[in-house]
């Protein structure tokens, strides 16, 4: 899973009752865009590190209409 600053990660809810979430990419902290990503989560602000597993998509910036 690659990723660039401004793209968006899409963490679909695994249970029964747990929406999908979205964060924007702040930081690429491994190499040549692979995780682990600093990012923010738009439903409540929340920053965090995280490596995306199999239930996360990424939506590039020139897909959701960002510069």
């Amino acid at each position: 899973m690659r990723a660039s600053e401004g793209d968006q990660l899409v963490v679909h809810g695994r249970t029964v009752g747990h929406h999908d979430r979205t964060a924007k990419v702040l930081k690429v902290l491994g190499e040549d865009g692979n995780p682990p990503f600093r990012v923010k989560f738009d439903d409540d602000g929340h920053e965090a590190v995280v490596s995306p597993g199999p239930d996360t998509v990424v939506r590039h910036h020139l897909e959701t209409g960002g510069a």
